[in-house]
């Protein structure tokens, strides 16, 4: 692997733990959103990475197959929404119940998206780490050249 795609591999996985991120905080703070615009509870939201591979046909693909130049990192494929588990809680007086007095709420469980913070936290980091690890050895390579 070259240093080049070393850097586009970490910085693709940059953008797209910094996205997971966004939606990581985006359901903590609906955590208890009860009403949305759609009505109903709010519905937690997934993001789904997947390898990023380049575009090419003809002679460029069948040279990307020798060399390392297919490597081109990781992507969110999409945002989709959590599996449909809504609880519902006994609120005898409060605004959006249903005749049963129930109340739906999120599917969001606190601690797991706090977990999942840390994952994406740790993970850009470890990313930044292998930025700065490319980059001493490169000018490792530099000062060993001169």
């Amino acid at each position: 692997m070259t240093f080049l795609a070393c850097y586009r591999s970490a910085g693709s996985a940059l953008l797209a733990e910094r996205d997971a991120r966004g939606i990581v905080a985006s359901n903590l703070a609906n955590a208890e959103t009860t009403r949305t615009i759609e009505g109903g509870p709010y519905t937690r939201q997934n993001v789904v990475f997947a390898a990023r591979h380049p575009i090419s046909t003809g002679f460029a693909a069948t040279l990307a197959s020798f060399t390392d130049l297919h490597t081109q990192g990781v992507q969110v494929v999409g945002v989709f929404p959590g599996p449909l588990r809504p609880g519902a809680t006994l609120l005898s007086r409060s605004p959006g119940r249903g005749r049963d007095r129930l109340r739906s709420f999120p599917n969001v469980n606190p601690v797991e998206e706090s977990v999942n913070l840390v994952e994406a936290a740790r993970s850009y980091q470890l990313n930044i780490s292998a930025i700065q690890t490319t980059k001493a050895m490169i000018q490792s390579a530099i000062s060993i050249a001169q």
